[in-house]
């Protein structure tokens, strides 16, 4: 099991740094713009980048590129759903979302505003939807980034650091420990399942949110 997982990882670190960090980069912009994130997985592209970094450079370089990439396809998405919001809705790509989606987006702004931005990059579904959704209501693009980096910042240095504490650990241990990969996989294993259960949880209780009550009024999606 060592040889095999170092094999792998060594097939990842055999990749240049810079080729690397720049894919990390589209994976999250990808997954963050414009409904493609509903199919792009960023995560596990930044996670497997990670487990190859080496220094202090290549980690803080990793984060970087993550969330200027994050912000970047957020800044899309908010362009594309100020100019073009109404008709990606109606569109094909819009219609295969469901209208309940578009729905829990809009109602979910207008009830939290700038804390929904923060809290969607964590919700899925909606960490792609609410970009647009921004974009097509009042709220400045300097208060959506306000909101949205915060976020993309803990999202980053959050799967940037176990990837990396993960593959370090692996091979600190793997000479002397038979079971290291297992130790590799149980922490990667569980720090996702830990995200599992942390999105379930946060979902539930943000759902209160993204239901519409006759009591609300007027869609006001200005906050």
């Amino acid at each position: 099991m060592n040889d095999a997982l170092n094999a792998i990882l060594d097939l990842v670190e055999n990749v240049d740094p810079l080729t690397r960090t720049l894919l990390s980069a589209l994976g999250m912009l990808l997954e963050t713009s414009v409904l493609v994130g509903m199919v792009v997985p960023g995560d596990s592209i930044v996670i497997v980048s990670s487990t190859a970094v080496s220094g202090a450079f290549e980690y803080f370089g990793l984060i970087f590129a993550v969330i200027v990439g994050a912000l970047a396809g957020e800044s899309i998405g908010f362009g594309l759903g100020r100019w073009f919001g109404p008709k990606i809705r109606r569109s094909r790509l819009g219609k295969s979302v469901g209208e309940r989606n578009w729905v829990r987006a809009e109602n979910y702004l207008d009830r939290r505003g700038g804390p929904a931005v923060f809290i969607s990059r964590f919700l899925p579904v909606l960490h792609s939807l609410i970009p647009l959704t921004v974009g097509m209501s009042a709220m400045s693009y300097r208060k959506f980034m306000a909101w949205t980096i915060p976020a993309c910042v803990i999202w980053a240095v959050a799967y940037v650091s176990v990837g990396s504490a993960a593959a370090g650990t692996f091979r600190e241990l793997s000479d002397s420990l038979h079971g290291a990969a297992y130790l590799f996989v149980g922490i990667i294993a569980g720090f996702l399942l830990l995200i599992f259960a942390g999105k379930k949880i946060l979902g539930r209780y943000e759902a209160r949110h993204m239901v519409r009550s006759a009591d609300d009024g007027p869609t006001r999606r200005d906050e």
